[in-house]
């Protein structure tokens, strides 16, 4: 099964019955993938959702989220700094250290592990990941 850190920014466009992207929330709670995550990450994922999308869908996804059992929880034990912005450093740490497939993100912050050969890092847009799970 697909190892992959979602974005939170995709996590939210997932959640909502009515989104274009919820194939993907839905790809999820089918388990055609692992997801990924920290407890950094499930806290941004929480606050996020909470805050865009109001307490009930908190409440739903996250105990949603917490049942699965192809969410992986990882705990990095390096902080590689790759990127700028520490919020997205998160994401990349728990990639590297779940050896995960990709991190799926439309986020331009994520550009510049293209150029980096090690660790390696993939990045893809939704298209690209629905590519993946479908291949």
């Amino acid at each position: 099964m697909l190892k992959i850190v979602l974005d939170t920014n995709v996590l939210l466009v997932s959640i909502s019955p009515r989104s274009r992207y919820r194939w993907i929330f839905d790809a999820l709670l089918d388990k055609r993938f692992t997801l990924c995550v920290t407890t950094e990450i499930l806290l941004e994922y929480g606050e996020i959702v909470a805050r865009h999308i109001g307490d009930q869908y908190f409440y739903e996804t996250m105990m949603a989220l917490e049942n699965l059992s192809n969410l992986k929880r990882i705990t990095p034990r390096f902080r590689f700094n790759l990127l700028a912005d520490p919020d997205d450093n998160k994401f990349v740490d728990c990639a590297i250290a779940a050896n995960a497939v990709c991190i799926v993100s439309h986020d331009r912050d994520f550009l510049p592990l293209r150029e980096i050969e090690f660790p390696k890092v993939a990045v893809v847009n939704t298209a690209g990941f629905k590519v993946l799970l479908n291949g």
